[in-house]
Parts: C-alpha cells; structure tokens; sequence
C-alpha cells in the first residue's frame, strides 16, 4: 500500500492520521469525536509497530487490521470492537478516495468480521416505574429539566443543547416571561422544534454552534403536562443569557449564563446514574446509563406503548421523505393525540 499522496492529496502526507483529522475538523466533526478517532488511530499504529515492525499505518494490509480486531477480542465489548473497526475503515477509505493510499485494507475486513458482532448491543433493562424513582432524586432544576427532557422527546444530546427559547412553543402565564416561538411552531401549541439545520462551526440564530443536530429532517414534538412542569420549574430560575440566540438551556456553573454543551451534560447524566447506581467506570453500554440511554428509552417504551412505529420514527427525526411528510401534514390529528395518550410519566 503506498504512502504517497496522489490526485488531490498533497505531495508529501508525513503523518496520515493527522491528515485525516485535520480534514475532518473542516467537515465538521467535533472535538470529542477526533479525539476518539485519534485514540483509536494511535492505538492501532502502535500495534501495527509492536507486532508487525510496520512503521506507517499506510504500510498495513488485510491481515495486520485482522490481527488488531482480534487482539481487541475479550477485552472490549463487541459494539465497541464494530465501533473501532468502522472507525478504522473509514480512515483507510477516506485516505484511498483523496489518493493518499492505493487501497482500503479493512474493506474485507468489515464484510468479514462475524455476523455476532452486536452493532445494537442489550442494554439495561429499566421500567417506567424505575426511571420515575430515578428522576425523583434529581432536585437542581437545571439538570431535572434536561433530563426530562431527553427522556420525553428521545432527542440527542447535541440536539438537546442547541434548543433556543424560539423553539419552544408554550404558553406560562405564571413567568414574567416572553420569546417569539419561530415559524415552523404556528399552530403548533405546547410543543418543541427539533431542527435539522444547526451543524458545528455553522452560525444559526445569531451564534456559532459546537455541537451538531443528526435529524433527516425537522421535527415537532408535543410537551405534555409532565415536560412543561419541568421546563417551567427550570424557566423560573434561568439566568439571563450570554448569547443573542438565547439558549434554552444555560449553565449555572462556572460558566454561568453560557449555553449548556454535550459534554456538561454528559456529566449531569454520569453524575446522578453513578449516584443511583447505574454508572460504573468500564461498565460499558450493556450496563451504564448516558444521556444515549434516554434515546433508546423513549424509543422502546413510546413505541410498545403507541403501537405505531411511524410516529416514534418521525418523532426521533430518524425518517425523510414521503413518510415524514405523512406525519408532518397530520401531526395535530395523528402525532400530537397519539404521543399524549401514550407517553409514560417519569415524575408522578
């Protein structure tokens, strides 16, 4: 496999995986995702010289990136392994298409690793009923409101951070308290706006963003009862904003005033799951609860509940196309009746 650059990559590519990550920060990629990819990378070029005296990570063929995947077996949970090996394959297929590399070594590799690799690992099984009892010893109304919030719109955590107070369509008669909901809300009562559009290092609603929505497309999901309590437990005490775009959601810590980010909220997840006993350094996905976690709760206990799984597809952004313009058109009539007659109640 060559080294050197040919079409569109530059003449001389000293060091591969800083090449790729810098291409990557221009897409668009975030800081903690780089750094995974890095740490992955590195780990991979330093077994490449350990066990096969190979000092280029473009020197690698077929069978050293087979020998890594399996090195990796037994001490790695197996969704962990796919995540590397993905994370690996699309390195080598990024450097082939600029022409930094003559070919993919882990191209076989993916098709030939085995089919019990589990992408969508059994994660903890928690009820309704537990994760009430959960959210019950959650008292700051910041961390309270953002985690009601991700367990009843099933949103990411990305997604969750970039809300503005203009994506939020409600009416609070008890707060001093008034914003211009945006367009897309008219007619649209008690409810969220989930753009497609916010992308980081792109400048929406007045304010540069560091964090990336994943939705196909837009989205528009009912707050019931139980979110507007929260959201108005936390609105009573916001602080006032730093940035134009006033964010929904702002930090009380040392950053006060600040847009809350993915990491800070990762750490509020962390901290009351460790506190609650559903958080173990090393316990993996199987066993740890994250902000990721309330995804795939909203998706499994909204979905057994409604019976409809369209409306859970629309509702996580996860469908484009006709099919979501299908619940868009009747999101009063199909979307909003379904969801409130079917949500579970995390706080009472």
């Amino acid at each position: 496999m060559a080294t050197e650059p040919t079409g569109d990559a530059p003449a001389d590519v000293t060091d591969p995986i800083a090449y790729f990550l810098d291409d990557q920060r221009y897409h668009g990629k975030s800081e903690r995702t780089l750094e995974a990819y890095e740490r992955v990378l590195r780990q991979f070029e330093t077994f490449l010289a350990e066990r096969f005296d190979v000092d280029t990570v473009g020197g690698a063929q077929r069978r050293e990136c087979m020998a890594w995947i399996h090195s990796l077996r037994g001490a790695f949970e197996d969704s962990t392994i796919a995540s590397y090996a993905s994370y690996l394959n699309r390195f080598y297929d990024y450097m082939t298409r600029v022409g930094a590399f003559d070919d993919n070594p882990m191209a076989l590799v993916m098709e030939e690793m085995s089919e019990s690799i589990d992408t969508n690992p059994t994660r903890r099984d928690i009820s309704v009923g537990e994760m009430r009892s959960f959210v019950a010893t959650i008292a700051h109304p910041l961390e309270r409101c953002v985690i009601v919030t991700l367990l009843k719109t099933g949103m990411r955590v990305g997604e969750c951070c970039n809300l503005d107070l203009r994506d939020l369509h409600l009416e609070l008669p008890e707060l001093d308290l008034e914003w211009e909901p945006r367009v897309g809300l008219e007619r649209r009562p008690s409810s969220v706006f989930v753009s497609s559009e916010p992308a980081r290092g792109t400048t929406v609603n007045g304010e540069e963003r560091t964090a990336s929505n994943k939705r196909k497309r837009d989205t528009v999901v009912p707050v019931d009862d139980e979110l507007r309590a929260a959201l108005l437990e936390w609105l009573a005490v916001r602080p006032d904003a730093i940035s134009p775009a006033q964010p929904l959601f702002l930090d009380t810590g040392s950053s006060w005033g600040e847009r809350l980010t993915p990491s800070d909220v990762r750490y509020i997840v962390q901290k009351h799951a460790r506190e609650y006993g559903w958080y173990r350094t090393g316990g993996g996905t199987k066993e740890n609860v994250t902000p990721h976690y309330f995804r795939h709760f909203f998706t499994t206990h909204l979905r057994d509940r409604t019976g409809d799984r369209g409306i859970v597809q629309y509702l996580r952004g996860d469908v484009a196309g006709d099919v979501i313009d299908t619940y868009t058109h009747n999101w009063g009539d199909r979307v909003r009746e379904t969801y409130l007659e079917s949500v579970y109640s995390v706080t009472r």
